[in-house]
């Protein structure tokens, strides 16, 4: 047998005959993928093309995608999943890399208080919506009890079309313009439940990050005269780039598919989906309403198509933003 160096060289029969061995033992995965993520992705694609019911499809080309585009409910709803986005992501990637900041410190019972924050996101979304829908609940829900310690009027919460800064402003007989209201409090309840939903899993992410670390450098950075803020801001940000750059990636595209949350506490708060006046019509709630309150197949397969490609741009825009930095 030939051999080159140390490393024996097989016949071509023989090398043919490890790689459909290797084939055959990847192939169920290959089918598995095939099957349940690569085929609907086609299929969704063809039924975005077409009109009518299952089974009685006829083909209209682009007509679905130009009706999205070209209406005003697409873009509303887009922009209420914008609104929903900023408003949880920036506050989740904050106060998970505070928190898991300081359970890496050396704490007494540092792994119960790990366990605490990690159990909202591995409880069910739909049961902890509808305990978060008591909370909210403008008669005897527990937040506006804790909002009447301080003085302050009951909220409507769930039920509340308003902006949140004009309902805020309202407690003190103060009147802001239109353009100021804000979001409406129905949409900031629920992304305050969002917030201590998935924060625990950033939590996690981080704290993953931070045992990675080298200590020897924050050694030397003591030994240099460096403080705690000097540490955190030169040493730690620095190092945590790519555990940062994954968690931004993996939260944009959570915040943009986010629907169970929004469907329970709607439904919990007797509020017919997408919540008081549609200010919590999201771009998935909007999808599920053409689907199944509708039957509009074409269309919503269209707008899964089009958000597909909106998470696609802003993961790419990310990687192009971020990615060079969490890999330097």
């Amino acid at each position: 047998m030939e051999s080159w160096g140390d490393v024996p060289i097989l016949p071509v029969r023989t090398r043919r005959i490890i790689e459909w061995t290797a084939y055959l033992f990847i192939l169920p995965a290959f089918i598995i993928v095939g099957a349940f993520h690569i085929f609907p992705v086609f299929y969704a694609i063809y039924i975005s093309l077409n009109q009518g019911a299952i089974n009685q499809f006829h083909f209209v080309g682009l007509q679905n995608y130009l009706q999205a585009l070209t209406g005003s409910d697409f873009w509303s709803s887009l922009a209420t999943t914008f609104i929903y986005a900023f408003m949880t992501l920036p506050v989740t990637i904050f106060l998970g890399l505070f928190f898991a900041y300081l359970l890496y410190q050396r704490v007494r019972g540092r792994g119960i208080y790990r366990t605490l924050f990690f159990l909202p996101y591995v409880i069910s979304t739909v049961g902890s919506s509808i305990i978060w829908a008591w909370v909210f609940n403008p008669e005897n829900g527990l937040a506006n009890h804790l909002l009447s310690l301080a003085g302050i009027q009951p909220l409507r919460w769930l039920i509340e079309p308003s902006g949140v800064f004009g309902v805020l402003a309202a407690q003190f007989n103060w009147t802001i313009p239109s353009w100021a209201q804000g979001p409406s409090l129905a949409l900031v309840a629920v992304s305050i439940f969002t917030v201590w939903q998935s924060m625990g899993y950033d939590v996690v992410l981080f704290l993953a990050g931070l045992t990675s670390l080298p200590g020897e450098l924050y050694e030397a950075a003591r030994i240099d005269g460096a403080n705690a803020v000097q540490l955190f801001r030169f040493i730690t940000l620095p190092l945590l780039a790519p555990t940062t750059f994954f968690v931004v990636v993996v939260s944009v595209i959570a915040s943009l598919q986010s629907f169970n949350q929004i469907f329970a506490m709607n439904t919990a708060a007797a509020q017919t989906l997408g919540g008081p006046l549609e200010t919590t019509n999201t771009l998935t709630v909007y999808m599920f309403n053409q689907l199944y309150t509708y039957s509009n197949y074409g269309y919503a397969s269209a707008l899964a198509v089009l958000l597909s490609l909106i998470i696609l741009a802003l993961t790419l825009l990310n990687f192009r933003l971020l990615g060079r930095r969490a890999e330097a």
